[in-house]
């Protein structure tokens, strides 16, 4: 949701109306927190090892497409955007069978299911990362658009109690969490000279709340938006998975710790991990051997070395692409005006 967003918020600062169709996830809450109208369709992933789960998602995609073709007659877009997943999938279908013109995004550092069936029909899909084999006028490489990066780091540590001479090292996962960082940090990171923002995710909340953790050490389950952009900056340090939040750590350029999640669709964390730590910008620990030991020395090792982090902070903005949200917002009005 956060790349749909920030081309949201980009093309609405043109002029254009927009609106959302998508599922009861994560966008059921940031769409209209972020005060765009919301139509909702009832679909699920396929399922790739049970076959009665496969039909049931198959039957719900049947009746999704024939709501969002529903949902677009009503609407009437000039232009459709795809984020991706696999609630795009039935809204780019009943795009293509109503003759609007559809770009797609990619985020991820390889082509997800959704995209690649519908990629040969999109007037243009735009990539996160360049993907051998999508190549040509049709593809674009766009970086993945995001929200702007916080510049008022001393308002963000404010906001979080963090003293300006203090280190900061902010820890997230995803809006579940990431059990294994989230145990790590939790032991390896407690109790050590700087601050820690652990944003842990709802899975995993609750038995870390009931820890003793010191004072140093917020635990937060979730945050918005704009407080988490508000952490990057306030942060030293960043302790993270290598998703789609690779873009984010790199537009407020912030060192990382990367641990990728090993059963990513395609390995597509590893490569995204290897893209940061081949520019300079991050250090890449394996899920099977990260330790609160390992995990503990890591951190020291490189708040001890200011000289290290100022090298990997300028690194990780040279990888920023700040002006993604507009190149893929410019892409959509140059589809609908054609």
């Amino acid at each position: 949701m956060v790349p749909a967003l920030a081309v949201a918020e980009a093309l609405q600062a043109e002029g254009a109306e927009v609106t959302f169709i998508g599922g009861a996830r994560a966008e059921a809450q940031l769409v209209p927190a972020a005060n765009f109208p919301l139509y909702t369709i009832s679909v699920e992933g396929l399922s790739r090892s049970n076959p009665l789960r496969a039909l049931r998602a198959l039957a719900l995609a049947l009746a999704a497409v024939l709501r969002a073709r529903s949902l677009l007659r009503s609407l009437a877009p000039d232009a459709v955007m795809g984020g991706g997943g696999y609630v795009a999938g039935p809204v780019g279908v009943a795009a293509l069978t109503r003759r609007i013109p559809m770009v797609l995004t990619e985020a991820d550092s390889h082509l997800g299911l959704t995209n690649r069936v519908l990629a040969p029909f999109a007037r243009r899909v735009c990539l996160a990362f360049p993907i051998p084999g999508r190549d040509g006028t049709r593809y674009r490489v766009t970086g993945r658009p995001v929200a702007p990066a916080s510049a008022d780091r001393d308002a963000a540590r404010r906001r979080f109690g963090i003293d300006p001479q203090e280190l900061c090292v902010l820890v997230f996962g995803g809006s579940l969490g990431a059990r294994s960082i989230n145990l790590a940090s939790a032991e390896g990171l407690a109790g050590g000279p700087f601050r820690v923002l652990h944003i842990c995710g709802r899975r995993d909340h609750a038995e870390l709340a009931a820890r003793e953790l010191p004072s140093g050490y917020q635990l937060h389950e979730y945050l918005e938006l704009p407080d988490f952009a508000e952490a990057l900056a306030a942060a030293d340090l960043v302790v993270a998975r290598a998703g789609g939040s690779v873009f984010e750590i790199a537009a407020s350029g912030r060192p990382a710790i990367l641990v990728p999640y090993p059963r990513a669709a395609g390995d597509h964390q590893a490569a995204n991990a290897r893209w940061m730590t081949e520019a300079g910008a991050a250090v890449s620990i394996p899920d099977a051997e990260l330790t609160p030991a390992r995990l503990g020395a890591e951190v020291g090792a490189l708040l001890g070395d200011r000289d290290r982090l100022a090298a990997m902070s300028a690194a990780a903005l040279g990888l920023a692409r700040p002006d993604a949200a507009r190149e893929v917002a410019g892409e959509l009005q140059e589809a609908a005006r054609r």
